[in-house]
């Protein structure tokens, strides 16, 4: 039975930080991706 409890437990809080920590990798990989589109967008001018 204290096991169950746990693993509830467990599951309930890796979901709720789960949430949090997928909007930061979005937040990284749309920072990355216009950091890469300012780098092409200067090389393209200066050709």
């Amino acid at each position: 039975m204290m096991k169950k409890v746990l693993a509830a437990s467990l599951m309930v809080a890796f979901v709720l930080t789960g949430c949090n920590t997928v909007k930061g990798v979005g937040k990284d990989v749309s920072k990355a991706g216009d950091a890469v589109t300012s780098t092409a967008e200067k090389t393209e001018n200066k050709l």
